[in-house]
């Protein structure tokens, strides 16, 4: 039988390399997304199919789901009871460690009740709850540090900056979600799982913000311990002023959580080691840089 893999959102970050990663291990795969003038030109070719559909129209989404052996979401995981009742496929999913949080967010709540659903449906499944993502083209995470990093003089953190964090790269969470797909694929996942997957150490922040501008060749800051509540409240302030990222008080809150996780999970039900941070930051800025020199080439009259 034909093995057709549905990715909802291929025209995102996770979503893209997915697709190239599947039809690489030779499945067949079908986009589906939610303006199909959006997926990348040199991906199109490759794929089984092409589908649009709206993840709140009910309608759309049973159509583009007919047929398929499997449904990959990399859609945020709040979907997820929608997706349910447009297919009885096995389903792989995103969700995030966000879920852990003492700081409940809509995005937070939107993956408990995505993982809520899969636990009451039954089926065979897999929600892959990844730390904060790195190294992908056009992610928010580190990009947006080191942008603000170049800005600031000094870098102020809630603490010093001594709470842990484990990042992830990209290219580990898109192992992860292949190695799901082969256990669903083959049955060796019977009921509805979880697993947790993040980087290979986790480390202080302070020190993850001295890393990142190691590798974006940024002279070091020196960092401020500040309080969080008086952080918090001065991150509203960010909206107003362009030159700087925008910051949400959660963020500032959450920085003063550990977030130190077990992989050996991850590495014994997956057999994915990620990479270390080092590694993962090293590509990220030297594929930065060689993107920036080409725009500057392609620009130059």
């Amino acid at each position: 039988m034909t093995r057709l893999i549905a990715v909802i959102g291929a025209n995102g970050r996770s979503g893209r390399s997915l697709c190239s990663a599947l039809i690489a291990q030779g499945y067949n795969v079908r986009a589906i997304l939610r303006r199909i003038e959006t997926l990348p030109n040199d991906l199109r070719p490759h794929l089984h199919s092409v589908m649009q559909a709206d993840l709140t129209n009910q309608d759309t989404l049973n159509t583009a789901l007919q047929d398929v052996t499997l449904v990959a979401n990399t859609a945020h995981a709040r979907h997820i009871p929608a997706i349910l009742q447009a297919s009885s496929a096995p389903i792989i999913a995103l969700g995030s460690t966000r879920k852990f949080t003492r700081w409940p967010d809509a995005h937070g709540n939107g993956v408990l009740a995505g993982e809520a659903a899969l636990h009451q449906d039954g089926r065979p499944s897999l929600l892959l709850h990844p730390t904060m993502i790195y190294g992908a083209n056009g992610e928010n995470n580190v990009q947006r540090l080191a942008k603000l990093i170049r800005k600031l003089p000094i870098i102020p953190l809630p603490g010093g900056g001594t709470m842990q964090v484990q990042p992830i790269e990209q290219r580990d969470v898109i192992q992860c979600l292949v190695a799901g797909t082969s256990l669903l694929i083959h049955h060796q996942i019977t009921t509805p799982e979880t697993l947790i997957i993040a980087g290979k150490t986790a480390l202080p922040y302070r020190q993850f913000i001295q890393k990142i501008s190691h590798y974006a060749g940024l002279r070091q800051r020196p960092i401020v311990s500040v309080p969080g509540a008086l952080l918090a409240h001065l991150a509203w302030y960010t909206r107003c002023f362009s030159f700087v990222p925008t910051i949400k008080p959660e963020e500032i809150r959450r920085l003063l959580e550990d977030k130190i996780f077990d992989i050996t999970p991850m590495q014994e039900r997956l057999n994915v080691h990620p990479s270390s941070l080092d590694d993962g930051l090293e590509r990220l800025f030297s594929s930065s840089n060689e993107a920036t020199l080409k725009q500057q080439n392609t620009s130059a009259p």
